[in-house]
């Protein structure tokens, strides 16, 4: 099972073309793909308006919904983060912490474009999409 990081999301909602927004694309109809409720908000918020946000909810409403933090998941997302943080790792965004340690606990493979997972793959096993 695929998870996708809304920094993809909205690079492939913006109609940018790299190997990312490729990749999602290749899959979107072949890999089961789960869309986090951290993720639809993240993504979800930026539409300024009201046509392109129904367009998108209508879009990520036909792959599997999942509720992603719990107080367990929570509390082992602290445990990661300040994990890192004791190795030198700087991770600027909790959701971030949150999705990661979620992808981590559930054994998903995260596609991204965003720094803050690196740590998360290096020293914690998250497993990522590469090119």
């Amino acid at each position: 099972m695929l998870m996708v990081d809304s920094t993809v999301w909205i690079d492939y909602f913006n109609g940018v073309v790299d190997w990312r927004t490729d990749y999602l694309d290749m899959h979107v109809n072949l890999t089961p793909i789960l869309v986090g409720d951290l993720i639809l908000l993240e993504v979800l918020q930026g539409f300024r308006h009201d046509a392109d946000f129904e367009k998108a909810y209508s879009a990520l409403s036909k792959f599997q919904q999942v509720h992603m933090v719990s107080t367990r998941l929570a509390l082992q997302s602290v445990r990661n983060y300040r994990f890192l943080r004791s190795n030198g790792v700087t991770v600027r965004k909790t959701i971030d912490s949150l999705i990661a340690t979620y992808c981590i606990e559930n054994r998903l493979l995260l596609l991204h474009n965003d720094g803050d997972f690196d740590g998360y793959e290096r020293h914690l096993g998250l497993k990522v999409v590469h090119a």
